[in-house]
């Protein structure tokens, strides 16, 4: 059996759709905090079971029986690094025979301070003994597209990337890529340097949605701490707001680049373009 954490969230929804087009649902675990928000995967005949990464116990049990599990990596930033253990001590207790992590590109030299926790679950990994792949995604287009709709509105999109290339994908790219990994044979031992075919700058982002909407829209770069407080006087939690406005500063140092294409060689085909993806906004 296979089992995805976090399965309700946006990216496990992703992965098990993809997952369907090879695998009897039947064969397919769905751990989620909350399986009352899971009622759309039980109806596909998907098992359902609940699982908390802050609760040991509730993840030794729904990993009963699993010999294949795709870890993703919780959304709390700062708990993650100990949420994540409490998941590999269960999967190694459950005797789970391979695990694929969705880390983070070049993590282990990222200037990104969400690389911290990655690489501390990476070694964590290859501490437990269980078989694994590291599936080490980039940034996913959506994280910049939900500021597309204000960036309209007030004609300036903000940000504190300067002119860093960011080769970002939509998620159900990466999803992709998880689902044939978790499916298949032969990926244990491998790390993974998953982004986008095409890399662009927020001055390039901008420029393309100012092309379609037709309207005009400008990019204003700002300082990192400038940004976080631009993004905490909107109403984002401080936390929030400062990851963010430290993985755009890390993009202006070439942290969220790649362009060996790892990602569309794994899903065989080429990954959505920023055109694309910005034309389905709008």
């Amino acid at each position: 059996m296979i089992a995805i954490t976090g399965a309700t969230g946006q990216l496990g929804q992703l992965v098990i759709e993809h997952l369907l087009k090879t695998v009897p649902a039947e064969q397919i675990v769905a751990i989620v905090r909350h399986p009352a928000k899971a009622e759309a995967l039980s109806q596909q005949g998907i098992t359902v079971r609940q699982g908390d990464y802050t609760d040991p116990a509730t993840l030794t049990t729904a990993l009963q029986g699993v010999e294949k599990l795709l870890l993703i990596s919780s959304s709390e930033v700062g708990q993650r690094e100990a949420q994540h253990q409490n998941v590999i001590n269960a999967a190694k207790a459950a005797g789970v025979k391979f695990i694929a992590y969705t880390s983070l590109l070049h993590a282990d030299r990222s200037p990104l301070g969400l690389h911290v926790e990655h690489v501390a679950t990476e070694n964590a990994l290859a501490a437990s003994g269980i078989p694994y792949a590291l599936l080490r995604n980039g940034w996913y287009t959506e994280n910049y597209l939900a500021s597309v709709p204000p960036a309209l509105e007030h004609g300036v999109f903000i940000g504190a990337a300067g002119e860093g290339k960011i080769a970002a994908a939509p998620r159900a790219d990466y999803a992709a890529a998880a689902a044939r990994v978790i499916a298949s044979e032969g990926y244990s031992g491998k790390v993974y340097e998953l982004a986008g075919d095409n890399a662009w700058t927020l001055s390039e982002l901008v420029a393309e949605v100012s092309r379609q909407s037709g309207k005009t829209v400008s990019y204003q770069n700002l300082s990192e701490a400038d940004f976080a407080a631009a993004l905490k006087s909107v109403g984002l939690p401080a936390g929030l707001a400062d990851m963010l406005a430290d993985s755009d500063a890390g993009a202006a140092k070439g942290g969220l680049f790649d362009d060996s294409h790892t990602l569309s060689q794994l899903i065989g085909r080429p990954t959505t373009p920023l055109s694309q993806s910005i034309k389905a906004i709008l």
